[in-house]
């Protein structure tokens, strides 16, 4: 059963209809949950039909409108038949969230297979552009709408020995820039989300120690949660976020902002006026 915080968004989404690219677990399963208790329509898609069974059924119990797809995200005819598959089911397509990622072993560049590599940009790059290429036709027939890209921290500043994710995510990044400016003008509105460390099955799975490490290389000093991504997420689809578009938000405790140094935290603490 899927974990899930509970809805904190007040924002209507009544009548909207989104389609999340992987969104079998983690992030992509949280978002989904919660965009249905926001009032839309969801459309679940990924390569694991049993994990997106599982989502559509949590969601369904809640008494939402839910349909699951499988995909490969990197293939256009699927892609393409996802998104018509989306319309015979729900009539319209107003929220797109691209999620779909791929993590091969951290490793140095030279000792990274092409195969690995080519894995990373088929995932990434050509997943996110094939998404976009048939979400904003499905967008401009009624009216507009808004695509949600995931990229990461990562896609921002280099990371050693992920090259073939790092260039992924980085082009996410400048395909949606590409794709906002192309479509502000008709309604259509792109942007990116750039999350730091946030504690998924990932993370979870590499256990404590790795968690502490990660949660103090963040100025904030503790890690993210799925459902603080997925309340980005809802924010971006919804009308509140009506004038934002080609955007990069990181959701990373902020560490694109620079570092923090474990003893100025500490002196900060320090500094701290006591409570009146």
């Amino acid at each position: 059963m899927v974990k899930s915080s509970e809805n904190r968004w007040p924002g209507p989404l009544g009548g909207k209809v989104a389609l999340l690219i992987g969104a079998s677990r983690g992030i992509g399963a949280e978002t989904a949950i919660a965009l249905a208790r926001a009032g839309a329509k969801v459309m679940l898609a990924a390569r694991d039909d049993d994990a997106l069974r599982r989502v559509a059924l949590a969601i369904e119990t809640e008494g939402h409108q839910v349909d699951f797809h499988s995909v490969d995200a990197g293939e256009e005819a699927s892609v393409d038949h996802l998104v018509g598959r989306t319309i015979e089911r729900f009539g319209r397509l107003d929220i797109a969230f691209n999620n779909a990622t791929d993590a091969s072993m951290p490793r140095p560049l030279a000792e990274m297979s092409a195969a690995d590599f080519d894995r990373a940009i088929r995932v990434n790059i050509r997943g996110t552009f094939l998404g976009m290429k048939y979400q904003v036709p499905a967008m401009l027939a009624n009216g507009g709408g808004s695509i949600i890209n995931m990229a990461s921290l990562a896609g921002v500043q280099g990371v050693a020995n992920l090259a073939g994710y790092v260039t992924g995510k980085a082009g996410i990044i400048a395909l949606s820039k590409v794709a906002a400016l192309d479509y502000a003008d008709r309604g259509v509105r792109v942007n990116v989300l750039a999350p730091g460390p946030i504690l998924t099955h990932h993370l979870e799975a590499a256990g404590e120690q790795a968690q502490r490490q990660a949660a103090l290389a963040t100025p904030m000093r503790r890690l993210g949660t799925v459902g603080e991504v997925a309340d980005a997420v809802l924010w971006l689809g919804s009308d509140h976020s009506s004038f934002v578009t080609g955007a990069v938000l990181p959701i990373d405790g902020g560490q694109s902002a620079g570092m923090k140094p474990e003893r100025m935290y500490r002196q900060g603490q320090d500094m701290a006026p006591a409570d009146s």
